[in-house]
């Protein structure tokens, strides 16, 4: 009910007057009070429709219209406001004021003309249809407004507004107003109606009239007074509320609020409204070219406009939006202005970069000066109307060019300053900058190699400073040393070659002796080039090392010249001049056009053939290619697995030719496909002429089996090899033999030897052709070798256009790229001569080697070490040949001039003189020499001949048997020096018990003249022994002999002997045979790139090490295994067997033939250093003492003969048992050495070789060497194939050991260490460590866990034992498996699988003792135990669950125990050994496999 009485009541009306001074001007002044705008502001309180100007001047006709309806008073229509106490109320409003007219200026006569003061007291006021007022406008277009008329056409008035006007009017009297406001007030309060006065206008108000209108206000009995501004909008609301509530009197009183609190309260809104408009107008409007009208459009929905217009109006509104334009644009103007100021400087340095040209311009004279430049526009854009940012330039965002009236402007004025600026201090500075360059020239104190910090006091001064900042004289030092150090370093190689003699003479091999070293720096050491690099001591010993490298083993790529080494220059020379017989022809299916390429089948059933392509891929470079005898191989690998009558198991295709097969089998199955495969490929090819399977070179190998072998024994599989090997005629390889180690198919040892018989085997059936064919040198009158100086100031092409434009000059059939072919008139005949171009390091090992009937040296004669080079290749060629000297020259007036020119023409000279040479000199200015000048030369060559040909083949038939001293020492005696270079000499491997290749098998290119030489000197008892040694030689000292020739009458004629050496380096090839290794005493496995190698590989012989520096600027050194070992007395030819015949036969003296003698025993000024070839013991510091090789003599005297046999399978005396074991290797690891240095103090380590714990720290559990080394490998080197397999530079890892002992802070990456350098430094770490890092103790506990069969008991009885190691080798130990872990994750990549891995770090982690024959059975057991660390590093040391091994069960000694007998593991029951011993391990079941004799020395 009370709901529905509250819904009912209706809403109170009020109807409110206003009234205030009115009349004419005379008496209210030139504007009213302002009651108009009070009513507007309150009726209709938008800014967009309140209106200041309301005038009371009217027209006859406005004033009688509908508006004013002849009244003078105004309807301002109905309000409905909500009042303080939310009650809502509608007001009526109407002003009362007095229109005047418009022509005369009183006051419009109305119905009621009554004075004003009566009038607006009144409370009734009527008028028919009286309309609603709006604003002037309205008057006389009524129809355009809303038309609301005064409701019932009367109004009864409850209430009166008195204005008063507060401001300064003009022309009116604040007394006066207030004086009519006292009587209006006087007459209002006869109505007995509410009052309220209302002060307007208070926005201009004076202090004054406010305080005396409130005076008049209290003077009246609690008069009320508002003070309010309709132009601000101040308490215009107030006022009216104010009334209401004094008309209702049960409305509480309202608070009157003063004018400055209002003003306040109205400003805050006004703000607010305004930054949210603000704000809404920066996030609708981001372009300048916007327009008013559709943003307003945009925004009208907004609240945030809507209360800003209703407070402030449109037009404010579209102000703001319009400064907000203009901002927009003037910020678009000044980042363009900002981008053309950035381009100007740009555009002065490409238009105006020389300081000369602008220094004393002015800024206008340089825009002149711009504009005349070629690229200006390219620049600048010149604009029709100026200024730019006044124009639609602003716009085009295309044309980012600038526009050049910006150039008049301040700043543009301030960038070209600062241009000149920039000019001059550039020009300063590079002057500082070279007068501090030349400062370091010319200064006395900088030296190469000299650190800044002691050069800094001489060199700078204050101007240096100032105008040079650190980092740019340190950058100009640093280059300056660069520079003076690559000069200092190409002097001192240049001096080196000036000693080519001392090197030479010295007879160096692979690893020089100190004493040898200690030569070379005594006599370089007083030279200032040697002095020059004293600061850089690890730098020259690199190059003296990298010297002696190229001196061993010379090739064009160790040639100090490369790459403009001659020998490269002269092979595109001929190339290019020639096309080989061989390019053109293809007919014949054998002929190989790539020597350098080796196709190898590989047969194997059940995954063997793909295995072992995989490990032999492994031990190659990343292009495919091997290295034998020092020479690179294209390797070309086929794994066969299936039936070989497929065309896709073919051993022959068209794009592959075969030149021998590897035949894998490791049961009686694979054995019968082995044998299968090979007759069926056999009876493929029968009858073809190209029948070359038929004679295919092969190797049976016996490899290890994982799994079933079904009883059988390693014995019973050796014996059917052997027996399927005689039958096929092929080379039989067992595990003894190779030395084959666990996981592995077969040893790099044993691949190279297998490659280099196929070399052989492939020169033998013509598949290669390294060396001219008997019929070609039938064909060749003389032979003769031009040799040319590396790196010599003239051309080679000036040099030898005459000889290559000839039109005699043919290309040679022996297929060489730098040798041709001249047919010349030499006396009455034409002559053949084949002409070899060589440089002199080629030269060394021909004029040992080949037939050679002259030599036409040339030299330079301003070039010491041409000449030095020329005598130390003259000293060692026999006197009989003949000798051509050709220096060249720059011209008469060169020599005139020079006196290093007059003096190396003058010992060249000289040098012919005393040699019975000939000597010519040639200016390169006029190279176009012709061949005439050589003919003397030639004629002393064919009167020579015969003799040359007849000591070739005496040396050839002398060297071959070895038997006398002088033979031994002769002249052509071989060295370290060209045996190394050859690639026909043998590989000094231990004596052979077979041969590679069938003894029985013809040789192609020895039977026929082989026959001719054994009849020619049968019945001479000085060389008879000589053959039949020469010929047990080329049979191999094997049984049985091969039978005696049928004797041939032969008769020595030109061109006949030449064969003599092709014939004598194939029997050599022939001889390349597989021996069985003897098991080591002791090894160290530091040592090896691979375990497996080290456990099983033979150590008797030592390989030879080069140690070369791989770059000189870094003083880096490399160690380069060389495949083609020397004589370790060097010289020989390479054989062992040979050398054994030679050093026991050499107390006999028998006198054969006389010899010619060399040059250096002729000429004074050869052989310089000829003193101190006999000063050293010729050889290496690693060989035998005078002590050992006397006993070594001694017990060498029981195996004289031809047919000597092998030293171990004969029963030995103890002497030689002595001296074999002393040969050894020590079995006791020894404690880190000093390091020695060629030239520095030997190093001793705080860091490396302690012992662990004194490394590392409860804050930093593992060593920062590993730490750095590991992260180093891991952010570079988890690609890098064959990491830990491949051995690093051991050099190199001192070095890197020796900087990190220095400093703890070392940076791998800046230092450019290799991959494989930082891997074995690693290793080498844990190798010097005093004890394992898995100790003795736990060894055994790991070894014991290991038998559990079941694979989940095992995994975790090793966890347990893990737990026990001590903390810091267990932190160490699980830091380095999951490294080892992570790389075995690449193996796809790097060819690494946890089983590679294990198999190179088990000997380092654990270091068994290799000393007996039981560890190297049991090692199976510690690498598989290292394999299971690293396969399942996730489950030992991060707590996940056990992963399934990868393919096939995990190889594991346990699962060979039952497959293989010979390589089960049987424990021994021992107590267990202390922590510093190595744990006794397993007796191996494969000694009573080995000959009684081996197990006699094993025992030893």
């Amino acid at each position: 009910m009370m709901m529905a009485r509250k819904q009912d009541v209706r809403i109170p009306t009020y109807n409110i007057s206003v009234v205030g001074l009115s009349g004419t001007e005379k008496e209210k002044g030139q504007c009213g009070i302002g009651k108009s705008c009070l009513c507007n502001r309150f009726v209709r309180p938008s800014a967009d429709e309140f209106h200041l100007d309301h005038t009371s001047v009217l027209s006859t006709s406005d004033f009688g219209g509908r508006v004013v309806n002849n009244d003078h008073f105004l309807y301002w229509g109905e309000v409905g406001r909500s009042l303080e106490d939310c009650v809502e109320c509608k007001m009526h409003v109407v002003e009362q004021t007095e229109f005047i007219d418009d022509q005369t200026f009183q006051p419009h006569r109305s119905t009621t003309l009554q004075p004003y003061i009566k009038r607006a007291a009144a409370t009734k006021l009527a008028s028919a249809e009286k309309l609603m007022y709006f604003c002037t406008d309205q008057l006389g277009l009524e129809q355009d407004f809303e038309q609301k008329q005064m409701p019932d056409g009367k109004l009864l008035i409850d209430g009166f507004l008195l204005g008063i006007d507060v401001s300064r009017g003009m022309n009116r009297n604040f007394d006066d107003q207030l004086k009519f406001v006292s009587n209006l007030y006087n007459q209002l309060a006869k109505t007995k109606k509410p009052i309220v006065v209302v002060l307007t206008k208070c926005d201009e108000g004076v202090e004054r009239y406010i305080r005396d209108a409130h005076t008049f206000a209290l003077s009246k009995k609690n008069l009320q007074v508002v003070e309010t501004s309709a132009r601000s909008n101040v308490n215009v609301d107030l006022a009216f509320s104010t009334l209401v509530q004094l008309i209702d009197k049960s409305r509480g009183k309202t608070k009157i609020i003063p004018y400055f609190e209002a003003l306040k309260q109205q400003s805050q809104q006004i703000a607010t409204a305004k930054d949210k408009y603000e704000w809404l107008v920066s996030r609708i409007v981001k372009n300048h070219n916007e327009n008013w009208l559709s943003v307003s459009r945009k925004m009208q929905a907004s609240p945030e406009y809507q209360d800003y217009v209703y407070l402030e109006g449109t037009q404010k509104a579209k102000k703001l939006f319009l400064q907000h334009i203009h901002r927009l644009k003037h910020e678009h103007i000044e980042r363009r202005r900002k981008l053309y100021l950035a381009a100007l400087p740009l555009a002065f340095e490409a238009l105006i970069p020389n300081l000369d040209e602008i220094d004393h311009l002015s800024c206008i004279k340089a825009k002149k000066l711009l504009e005349t430049k070629p690229e200006f526009l390219k620049w600048f854009v010149v604009l029709e109307e100026t200024p730019w940012d006044a124009t639609s330039h602003i716009d085009n965002m295309e044309n980012e060019r600038i526009p050049f009236d910006l150039m008049d402007t301040v700043p543009a004025e301030q960038l070209y300053e600062a241009h000149l600026e920039k000019l001059r201090n550039e020009r300063k500075r590079a002057e500082m900058r070279r007068a501090f360059k030349e400062n370091l020239e010319t200064s006395p104190f900088i030296t190469p190699g000299k650190p800044w910090e002691e050069a800094r006091s001489f060199i700078m001064n204050e101007d240096f400073y100032q105008w040079l900042e650190e980092s740019v004289y340190m950058d100009i030092y640093g280059k300056h040393q660069k520079q003076i150090i690559d000069k200092a370093k190409e002097e001192f190689q240049e001096l080196l070659l000036e000693y080519s003699e001392l090197f030479y003479e010295l007879e160096l091999d692979a690893k020089p002796s100190k004493e040898k070293m200690g030569v070379i720096q005594d006599v370089l050491g007083e030279e200032q080039r040697f002095k020059a690099l004293q600061k850089l001591q690890a730098e020259r010993d690199a190059l003296i090392l990298k010297h002696i490298h190229f001196v061993y083993h010379p090739t064009k790529e160790t040639c100090p010249s490369c790459p403009a080494c001659v020998d490269a220059k002269i092979e595109h020379l001929v190339s290019s001049r020639f096309i080989r017989p061989s390019d053109r022809n293809q007919k014949n299916s054998l002929s190989d056009p790539n020597i350098d390429r080796i196709n190898l089948v590989i047969l194997g059933k059940d995954g063997l053939a793909r295995e072992l392509a995989n490990e032999i891929r492994a031990l190659c470079t990343n292009d495919d290619k091997y290295v034998i005898d020092g020479k690179m191989y294209e390797l070309s690998l086929r794994p066969i697995e299936g039936n070989v009558r497929l065309p896709v198991n073919s051993f022959q295709t068209p794009t592959f030719q075969p030149h021998g097969c590897l035949c894998l089998y490791n049961s009686k199955e694979s054995l019968s496909y082995v044998v299968e495969s090979i007759e069926k490929s056999r009876e493929s090819t029968l009858g073809r002429r190209d029948n070359h399977l038929a004679h295919l070179p092969l190797t049976l190998i016996l490899v290890n089996k994982r799994g079933d072998t079904s009883g059988e024994t390693l014995h019973s599989l050796i014996q059917q090899g052997q027996q399927v090997a005689s039958k096929l005629q092929c080379v039989f390889l067992d595990p003894a033999s190779a030395g084959i180690g666990y996981g592995r198919n077969i040893n790099e040892k044993q691949i190279s030897q297998v490659l280099k018989g196929l070399l052989d085997s492939k020169r033998n059936l013509n598949l290669v052709s390294s060396t001219a064919s008997i019929k070609d040198l039938a064909d060749v009158d003389l032979r003769i070798v031009m040799c040319l100086m590396c790196g010599d100031p003239f051309s080679a092409d000036d040099i030898l256009f005459p000889v290559l434009q000839s039109q005699t000059c043919k290309s040679s059939h022996c297929g060489s790229n730098n040798s041709v072919l001249l047919e010349l008139p030499i006396g009455l005949h034409k002559k053949r001569i084949e002409l070899s171009i060589l440089s002199y390091h080629s030269s060394f090992s021909i004029r040992k080697s080949r037939l050679v009937h002259g030599y036409i040296v040339f030299y330079s004669a301003k070039r010491k070490a041409s000449l030095a080079m020329l005598r130390a290749f003259l000293c060692e060629v026999q006197d009989i040949i003949p000798i051509q000297l050709v220096a060249l020259t720059d011209g008469a007036i060169d020599v005139l001039d020079n006196d290093l020119s007059r003096e190396q023409l003058t010992e060249g000279e000289e040098i012919a003189q005393e040699i019975d040479g000939r000597f010519t000199s040639i200016p390169c200015s006029q190279p176009q020499h012709k061949l005439e000048i050589f003919h003397p030369f030639f004629k002393d060559v064919v009167d020579k001949k015969n003799i040359i040909e007849a000591t070739h083949m005496y040396d050839n038939a002398a060297e071959a048997c070895s038997t006398t001293e002088e033979v031994f020492n002769s002249p052509r005696a071989g060295s370290p020096l060209c045996n190394s270079n050859l690639q026909d000499s043998e590989e000094d491997i231990e004596t052979p018990s077979y041969s590679m290749f069938r003894e029985d098998a013809p040789l192609p290119s020895l039977s026929k003249d082989h026959s001719k030489l054994s009849m020619e000197l049968e019945g001479n008892d000085g060389l008879s022994f000589i053959m039949s040694n020469f010929e047990s030689k080329l049979n191999n000292k094997v049984p049985p002999p091969v039978k005696p020739k049928p004797p041939v009458h032969f008769e020595i004629t030109k061109g006949d002997l030449s064969y003599v050496d092709q014939a004598h380096r194939d029997g050599q090839r022939k001889s390349v045979s597989s021996s069985t290794w003897l098991p080591p005493d002791g090894f160290d496995p530091s040592d090896y790139a691979e375990p497996m190698d080290a456990v099983v590989k033979p150590r008797n012989e030592e390989e030879n090490i080069y140690s070369v520096p791989h770059d000189s600027t870094q003083g880096k050194i490399i160690t380069i295994r060389n495949i083609n070992k020397a004589q370790s007395n060097g010289s020989g030819n390479g054989s062992d067997s040979e050398m054994d015949t030679s050093s026991l036969e050499r107390g006999r003296k028998v006198s054969i033939v006389s010899k010619p003698v060399l040059y250096r025993t002729r000429c004074s000024r050869l052989g310089r250093f000829a003193s101190y070839r006999t000063s050293f013991s010729v050889g290496s510091d690693d060989e035998l003492g005078p002590i050992r090789k006397k006993e070594e003599d001694q017990a060498s005297q029981g195996y004289k003969g031809d047919n000597a046999v092998i030293p171990y399978e004969t029963d030995e005396d103890p002497r030689r048992r002595n001296i074999l074991r002393s040969l050894r290797r020590n079995t006791k690891k020894p404690k880190p050495k000093p390091r020695p240095s060629i030239t520095k103090a030997t190093w001793e380590s705080n860091y490396f070789g302690v012992p662990l714990t004194t490394v590392v720290t409860p804050e930093k559990p593992i060593p920062v060497f590993i730490e750095r080394c590991i992260e180093y490998i891991e952010a570079t080197g988890l690609s890098t194939e064959g990491i830990y397999r491949v051995s690093g530079n051991k050099s190199e890892m001192e070095s890197l050991q020796r900087q990190f002992d220095q400093d703890h802070n070392l940076d791998l990456a800046e230092k450019d260490f290799t991959v494989n350098t930082v891997a074995g430094a690693m290793k080498s770490f844990f190798s010097e460590l005093p004890d394992p890092l898995v100790p003795y103790n736990m060894q055994i506990d790991l070894v014991e866990a290991h038998k559990i069969n079941d694979r989940e008991q095992k995994l975790h009885a090793l966890k347990e034992v893990l737990k026990k190691f001590p903390k810091e080798n267990h932190e160490v130990f699980k830091y380095v498996i999951s490294h080892l872990n992570k790389v075995s994750h690449n193996n796809k990549v790097n060819l690494m699988t946890s089983e590679n891995l294990s198999i190179c770090f088990w000997p380092t982690l654990m270091r068994p003792d290799f000393s007996t024959m039981d560890a190297l059975t049991a090692t199976r057991t510690y690498q598989t135990i290292i394999e299971l660390f690293i396969q399942q590093c996730p489950f030992f040391f991060h707590n996940r669950p056990i992963s399934e091994p990868p393919g096939a069960a995990p190889s594991s000694p346990s699962a060979l125990a039952s497959t293989v007998p010979f390589l089960t593991s049987t424990p021994v029951t021992s107590q267990p050994s202390p922590p510093q011993s190595p744990p006794p391990t397993p007796q191996s079941p494969m000694q009573p496999l080995l000959p009684s004799q081996l197990q006699a020395e094993h025992t030893l």
